[in-house]
């Protein structure tokens, strides 16, 4: 049920100016009938101007009147034609100015090391756009030769929760679809450093200091 603009100074209008109960002035405000109570008593709302529902159009007076006759009746808003506030979509994550040079290097990670993630999921987990996601995919981005794969979540670009979720959510989606997934792309090892030559029990041994071995 759809609550008035002001809930608590049209409270204060109806205790004032209707032969209302609490109940159905608590009911029509989402209000507790304690709280309409110490309106009623004045320690609750001081201070707080009335509003009148029915200059509003919230309410009609006939619908107030029918009320006042049923103390069981509640309230019904009225329907108005005047134009309502459009809600705001679910949009892209907001990102702090300050961390928005951080998005490529977040999305090249992402795009590294979970391939079953959508270009709609990494766009919703960062913030971003799915233009600039497949300019990073391409290397086509304005700024590729300075982009580094860095972990999103360690950049403050996403919750590791909401990582976590994602990727599972791709992961079961692909399987379902049968859908072989791709290797993630990591980073070649480095290979270990060969041990160095000599006789490690032996410091003094002439091959520690680049030296034949001196025979018999």
């Amino acid at each position: 049920m759809s609550l008035p603009l002001m809930p608590k100074a049209t409270a204060v209008w109806l205790i004032d100016n209707t032969g209302l109960t609490f109940e159905q002035v608590a009911d029509f405000c989402g209000l507790h009938a304690l709280e309409v109570q110490g309106i009623a008593d004045g320690e609750v709302a001081v201070g707080i101007q009335g509003m009148d529902p029915i200059t509003s159009g919230e309410l009609t007076r006939e619908e107030i009147q029918r009320c006042e006759g049923d103390p069981s009746a509640r309230l019904v808003m009225a329907k108005t034609t005047l134009p309502q506030p459009s809600k705001r979509t679910k949009g892209p994550r907001y990102t702090p100015v300050a961390k928005r040079q951080d998005k490529p290097d977040g999305i090249a990670w992402l795009v590294r090391h979970h391939p079953e993630l959508k270009d709609s999921q990494i766009a919703r987990l960062i913030g971003t756009t799915k233009t600039t996601i497949q300019a990073v995919r391409e290397r086509t981005h304005w700024n590729s030769p300075n982009i580094r794969p860095r972990d999103p979540v360690l950049l403050g670009l996403c919750s590791q929760g909401d990582l976590n979720v994602a990727v599972e959510k791709a992961r079961k989606a692909a399987e379902k679809a049968g859908i072989t997934l791709p290797k993630p792309e990591y980073e070649q090892e480095e290979a270990p450093a060969p041990e160095p030559a000599g006789d490690p029990d032996n410091p003094f041994s002439l091959e520690n200091f680049g030296l034949p071995k001196s025979g018999g």
